[in-house]
C-alpha cells in the first residue's frame, strides 16, 4: 500500500502539490490524469526520491519512503525517455544492474525481454538504439527485479502498436498479481485498457480520486476520453476532493 498524508511541495511561486492525501493498494493500476503542470510528474518524483516534499508524509506498506530508501528497492521505474550510458551494449547494461542489485534482488523476470526481442539486440550500443528500442529496453529494466510497484511514464510512447499490446498484456498480468502500478499516459485509450482507478490532479490538488468503472457507469460514457472531459468540466472551480477509499 502506498499512502500519501498532506504532501506538499513548491517551486519558488509554484504551488506542485498542496496538501495532497491518498491511498494506493496493491491489484490497482492508479492513472494519474491532469492537465500540464498539475504535480503528476512532482507526485511521482516524491515516490521516486528524486523529490523530497516540504510536508508531509510518504509511506509504502508502512514504511517511510521520505526517511530511507530502502523501500525503493521495492519500486520499478520507466521513465518516458530511457537514458543509458553510450558506450555500454545493451546486454552490459542488464548485467550491470544485475550486479548492482546482487544480494537484494536474486529474483528477476526476463519475460518482456524476450516478449519485446530486446535479447536480440543485446549486442548493440545504447548509443545506437532508436527512441522504440530504448522504450523497450525502459521497459525491460523496470520489470526486471518483479517490483511490487511499477511507476510507468508514458510506457507506450514510441513503440510500435504490436510492442504496445505486449507491453499491456504485461501490465495487465502484474495488476493481476496483486502488484499496484501508477502509470501516466496523454493516450488515453491506452489508459482505458491497463488503468481501474483515476486520480485526477489539478494545480497540486486532489481533484478526484475514483474506479474507471464507476465513473463511467454514472457519466454513462463507454470511453474513458469522454469520462475524462466531463471531469474537466465538472471540477473546475470546485475544491479537492478528498481521500477515496479504495476497495
Amino acid at each position: 500500500m502506498l499512502q500519501a498524508q498532506g504532501l506538499s511541495k513548491s517551486f519558488g511561486r509554484l504551488r506542485a502539490l498542496d496538501d495532497l492525501t491518498a491511498t494506493l493498494r496493491r491489484g490497482q493500476s492508479v492513472a494519474l490524469i491532469g492537465p500540464n503542470g498539475a504535480g503528476k510528474t512532482t507526485l511521482l518524483k516524491c515516490v521516486l526520491g528524486l523529490v523530497r516534499p516540504d510536508a508531509g508524509t510518504l509511506t509504502l506498506d508502512g514504511e517511510s519512503l521520505l526517511d530511507s530508501p530502502a523501500p525503493r528497492r521495492h519500486i520499478g521505474y520507466m521513465p518516458q525517455i530511457g537514458r543509458f550510458p553510450d558506450h555500454l551494449r545493451v546486454g552490459q547494461l542488464f548485467e550491470m544492474m544485475q550486479e548492482i542489485r546482487r544480494g537484494t534482488h536474486e529474483q528477476t523476470d526476463g519475460e518482456l525481454i524476450s516478449a519485446l526481442q530486446v535479447d536480440r539486440i543485446a549486442h548493440k550500443p545504447a548509443r545506437t538504439l532508436s527512441g522504440g528500442m530504448r522504450q523497450k529496453v525502459s521497459a525491460c529494466l523496470a520489470f526486471l527485479f518483479d517490483p511490487q510497484v511499477l511507476v510507468l511514464d508514458e510506457p507506450t510512447a514510441g513503440l510500435d502498436p504490436v510492442s504496445v499490446e505486449v507491453l499491456k498484456e504485461k501490465i495487465r498480468a502484474e495488476r493481476e498479481r496483486g502488484k499496484l502500478i501508477l502509470v501516466t499516459s496523454h493516450i488515453l485509450s491506452d489508459l482505458d485498457e491497463i488503468a481501474t482507478d483515476v486520480l485526477y490532479l489539478i494545480e497540486g490538488r486532489l481533484r478526484l480520486y475514483r474506479p474507471i468503472l464507476a465513473l463511467k457507469a454514472e457519466s454513462g460514457e463507454s470511453r474513458l476520453d469522454r469520462v475524462i472531459a466531463r471531469i474537466a468540466r465538472d471540477t473546475a472551480g470546485e475544491t479537492p476532493a478528498g481521500e477515496r477509499a479504495a476497495s
